[in-house]
């Protein structure tokens, strides 16, 4: 993946950077590239480099294990506020995109996209356990502590205790404005 992952010491650098605004964000390329050929339906991606490592598609899966592992790690470890976390995941990416205040906030007139957060609910990521279309996790095993309980999008329920219940096709094209990350 790009950048490719770093020492551990880097980790503190970029909890500080979060911390003290000089990150706005934290997102993710989300990859989900297959290691295994015949998972679900999809051809062997990863493997495309068994012979040439130049040929294995970059990235790697994450989009929904993100804000986990960043409440986990940063929230409950008291290194960031709920606030702060709530800024980085919705608020400063809405304003980023050109998407606010359609999204990003919960006010009059926004789209009520919300995500009901359980901070003491505990899960094991497993690439089982996840709704990406992706067989591994590059955080396979790890627990954590904080997760989505419900999950509305333009008010209505989408996913509820872990199971999506909403439609193929609900998603909707949103046209964006200039950015404004102020």
């Amino acid at each position: 993946m790009s950048p490719p992952l770093r020492p551990k010491w880097h980790q503190d650098e970029l909890w500080k950077g979060l911390v003290e605004d000089d990150l706005q964000v934290v997102s993710t390329d989300h990859c989900p590239f297959c290691m295994n050929e015949g998972f679900a339906g999809l051809p062997v991606q990863k493997g495309l480099g068994k012979d040439d490592f130049s040929k294995i598609p970059n990235g790697a899966p994450g989009v929904e294990t993100r804000l986990m592992l960043l409440y986990d790690g940063g929230v409950r470890t008291g290194k960031i506020t709920i606030n702060r976390w709530v800024q980085l995941v919705s608020t400063a990416p809405a304003k980023l995109m050109g998407l606010y205040p359609r999204k990003g906030t919960i006010a009059e007139g926004s789209d009520a996209d919300i995500v009901i957060w359980d901070p003491e609910r505990e899960t094991t990521i497993t690439a089982e356990s996840m709704h990406m279309r992706v067989d591994y996790n590059p955080y396979e095993g790890r627990k954590v502590k904080g997760s989505p309980a419900m999950v509305l999008l333009r008010g209505s329920v989408v996913v509820d205790d872990g199971k999506f219940t909403g439609k193929a096709g609900q998603g909707r094209f949103v046209r964006r404005s200039g950015h404004s990350i102020q």
